[in-house]
């Protein structure tokens, strides 16, 4: 009885628009006073949920993505990325996607990501004769990549819900390659929609141009290597690399590209306050969500019913991804993290399947979801953007899902997409 009222009231809540991190709480505090025990117990487990030094990392992420993205970052690496792709046929869109590729590689979120290149590039692409519907269809599905490139602060969230066994430095390794198959699969989409529109493609710009972009963009792409490799190597641990991204942000954005004025830092830091609030309080009650679940045996009910429709991790691997985009339309990332990980991992142990490997099945499923109503996060964020409404959006997004999905079926049995990387760093 006590998992009806935990799941219960948890969905009714949700039903009727309550803000997901309440839906946690008020779940977990109902389930608490049904079992007699002290409401204390809650509070207790919200705190120790976000109080992990670990989750360090994330706040400092955000803080570096905000100071790039206000600091001239995002200009720079969209005029390379259309030096090197803008002379393909719909180039607009292939820079769309280049662009939020290297730029996830240096915020590691997806609504950065979608404001900060989406702000850019789809008035542009309006001017140029591109449908408002195609502009902001390439730049949320495109945004979702920077959840699986370092320094993806879901990586680390994943990692934390799943008590810390898991080495951050290899998920941040094991998701370049399903990052890089995305970005490629969109850039194939962009393509293949923009031929059929009829959308033009710009003049290549010379070796001599090309070179110039990429000098003025080698600041702000060095943090990528500098995060990836300084993680990688074990020189320093991800909540120090994201002390160093915030630094180094803020060295490039004021001494190299002088871009960063007192109101842009200001909202910079004031916006990272906002959105590291609103993680945190959702990591926190999804910890007292996720310890009701681990108390009431959740795991253990899934992985018996799992073993009696099927043995075969095929099959058990797609009921997972039915369940998890499901999850995905209704709920947030950072909560479906941190509920599902505990509830999954131990299933996809019992299979023999890699817990790295379920990580990038886990944010790649959860990134879909975010361009998916009713919570599609990333989506409202693009429609905002693009001035349409998520409808219009949703009539022609489907070739991009498609394309998403099927990288995440790719991902999904195709193990050494995620395992070869890691394992040859080791």
């Amino acid at each position: 009885m006590e998992m009806w009222v935990l799941f219960g009231v948890f969905t009714l809540l949700l039903l009727i628009g309550t803000p997901v991190a309440f839906c946690l709480g008020i779940a977990s505090l109902a389930t608490i006073l049904y079992m007699d025990l002290p409401p204390v117990v809650v509070f207790q487990q919200i705190n120790s949920g976000m109080n992990a030094f670990a989750m360090m990392a994330i706040p400092f992420f955000i803080y570096a993505g905000d100071l790039m993205m206000r600091g001239g970052i995002a200009d720079r690496l969209i005029r390379l990325a259309a030096g090197f792709v803008g002379h393909l046929r719909g180039g607009l869109g292939q820079v769309n996607v280049v662009a939020s590729t290297l730029f996830g590689g240096i915020s590691g979120s997806a609504i950065a990501d979608a404001s900060a290149i989406g702000g850019i590039m789809i008035p542009q692409m309006e001017k140029r004769g591109y449908a408002k519907d195609y502009s902001v269809n390439v730049t949320v599905n495109a945004a979702i990549i920077a959840l699986l490139i370092p320094p993806s602060h879901n990586m680390i969230i994943y990692s934390i819900a799943a008590g810390g066994t898991i080495s951050v430095a290899d998920l941040f390794t094991a998701g370049v390659l399903p990052g890089f198959l995305l970005a490629a699969a969109l850039m194939i989409t962009a393509y293949v929609v923009a031929v059929r529109r009829g959308y033009p493609a710009d003049p290549f710009p010379g070796l001599r141009m090309l070179a110039y972009f990429f000098v003025s963009a080698v600041p702000g792409i060095l943090l990528i290597f500098i995060i990836f490799g300084g993680v990688r190597s074990g020189v320093f641990t991800a909540t120090e690399s994201s002390c160093i991204a915030v630094v180094y942000a803020l060295l490039v954005t004021l001494l190299v590209y002088r871009e960063m004025n007192w109101e842009n830092f200001v909202e910079a830091t004031l916006g990272a306050v906002r959105t590291t609030a609103m993680v945190l309080l959702v990591i926190g009650t999804a910890s007292a969500f996720g310890w009701l679940m681990a108390f009431l045996q959740v795991p253990q009910a899934t992985i018996s019913l799992m073993k009696t429709i099927s043995d075969n991790p095929i099959v058990v691997l797609l009921l997972i991804n039915v369940i998890l985009l499901v999850l995905g339309t209704f709920m947030d990332m950072a909560p479906m993290i941190i509920i599902c990980t505990p509830i999954f991992l131990p299933v996809i142990k019992a299979f023999g399947i890699d817990p790295v490997h379920f990580g990038v099945i886990l944010i790649l499923n959860a990134g879909i979801g975010l361009n998916t109503p009713p919570v599609g996060s990333v989506l409202f964020v693009g429609c905002a953007v693009g001035k349409i409404s998520i409808g219009e959006a949703m009539k022609t997004i489907w070739p991009f899902l498609g394309a998403s999905v099927l990288v995440l079926l790719l991902v999904t049995y195709i193990p050494g997409l995620s395992l070869w990387l890691p394992a040859l760093f080791r």
